[in-house]
């Protein structure tokens, strides 16, 4: 029995892990990229939130169809629509086909959470949490992995990273192909429930309940929070260090932007893999918060005028998974799913704000704003934070046990 449920979860780290890199590849390169044609840093912005839009439009409505004809013929579908974007911008020559590229991509974005949706599908329900645990190695490993690459082929010509990120999506494609096994259809019980879920898809009501509750309210707005100043961070970052670091007598470019995203990535890495849970037990997930803000507050602020990155990645690093435990521990054991998914939908909305904004500030040459927007996300959470603690004290005394 043992065999049977494992069995898949080889074939999913590899798909998963593969598609990290080829993501990884190109997050420092479209920045530069976006600029070799002409494009401003607000039309970068435009570019990263269109991927993201996309995303949050396609995800739900491929997990939705997968429902009915199973995960493997969805997660080839969403694996082909990256692999073509890819391809094209590896031969992209203008900057129409950059954001083609994108949009391509983020119409069939759903690979991990079909995965996900997937394990769900192979693992009893006392093996689902260590399961999903593959995923975040996955990340955890391609990312620093992921940028490296993408640091070191971009000295030889921008199309080199986004060519080695399309053949790492075919292997991925391969991989799903000849490696997966077919897993479940999951079949809708009725036309009634059909038509249900289609009516309650991006459906603000089921989730506004769960802001009824204000430890919860004030969880999912810390989470919101953390997103907006990551994605902030993350999506600006590459042209504000073009703008204001100099390496060797020249810019910072997608070289120097891949090595220190990589250097994040594997302190995220070390964090997560072995330093948090000592972290969570010693200080306790709301210190640990707290914490975590103060850290990205200041690592953000101060980057407008020294190099303070590991500062600002230590805060992200720890506040994701934290908060996030937090958010499932106050929530109905019933409602798991449908809460993640709303933390999900909060870090989309900030991945298609944060970089209209960011674009704007840096093509603004407001450098140091930039750096103060990503750090007020920080301070604005940490508020949040000792409210909630403060109203949770006052609750304790007021209902003693």
């Amino acid at each position: 029995m043992g065999n049977r449920f494992s069995s898949p979860l080889l074939p999913i780290f590899l798909i998963v892990f593969v598609d990290i890199l080829g993501l990884t590849i190109v997050l420092p390169l479209l920045p530069f990229y976006t600029e070799k044609y002409g494009g401003s840093p607000a039309v970068y912005g435009f570019l990263a939130s269109s991927y993201a839009l996309c995303s949050l439009v396609s995800g739900p409505l491929l997990g939705q169809i997968s429902d009915r004809v199973g995960r493997k013929p969805l997660l080839i579908l969403s694996q082909i629509g990256t692999f073509v974007g890819f391809l094209i911008l590896g031969f992209s020559t203008s900057l129409w086909m950059i954001f083609l590229s994108r949009i391509i991509d983020g119409a069939t974005a759903g690979n991990i959470s079909l995965a996900q949706a997937y394990i769900s599908d192979v693992t009893t329900p006392q093996n689902r949490a260590k399961a999903f645990g593959i995923i975040g190695i996955a990340f955890g490993l391609g990312f620093p992995l992921g940028t490296t690459i993408s640091a070191f082929l971009s000295k030889y010509g921008y199309a080199y990273p986004a060519w080695a990120a399309a053949l790492l999506s075919l292997t991925s494609i391969l991989a799903t192909v000849f490696l997966l096994p077919k897993g479940v259809a999951q079949k809708a019980q009725s036309k009634h429930d059909e038509k249900l879920k289609k009516a309650d898809l991006f459906h603000p009501r089921k989730y506004s309940k769960f802001f009824k509750i204000p430890v919860l309210r004030s969880l999912l707005l810390e989470f919101f929070a953390f997103s907006f100043g990551f994605a902030t961070f993350i999506s600006g970052f590459a042209l504000f260090a073009e703008r204001r670091f100099v390496h060797n007598g020249h810019p910072f470019q997608v070289t120097e932007v891949g090595y220190i995203y990589a250097y994040t990535g594997l302190l995220g890495l070390i964090i997560q893999g072995g330093l948090l849970g000592r972290l969570v037990k010693k200080f306790g997930e709301t210190n640990l918060i707290k914490l975590g803000f103060i850290s990205m507050a200041l690592g953000y602020g101060l980057l407008g005028w020294t190099e303070s990155i590991a500062v600002g990645s230590f805060g992200t690093g720890i506040l994701r998974p934290t908060i996030t435990s937090l958010v499932t521990q106050n929530a109905p054991p019933h409602e798991q799913g449908l809460i993640l998914g709303l933390n999900q939908s909060l870090f989309s909305i900030a991945q298609i704000s944060a970089p209209l904004l960011a674009g704007f500030l840096i093509g603004q040459g407001m450098l140091i704003g930039w750096a103060i927007t990503a750090a007020a996300s920080g301070a604005f959470g940490l508020y949040l934070s000792l409210k909630r603690q403060k109203e949770s004290a006052v609750s304790v005394a007021e209902n003693p046990v």
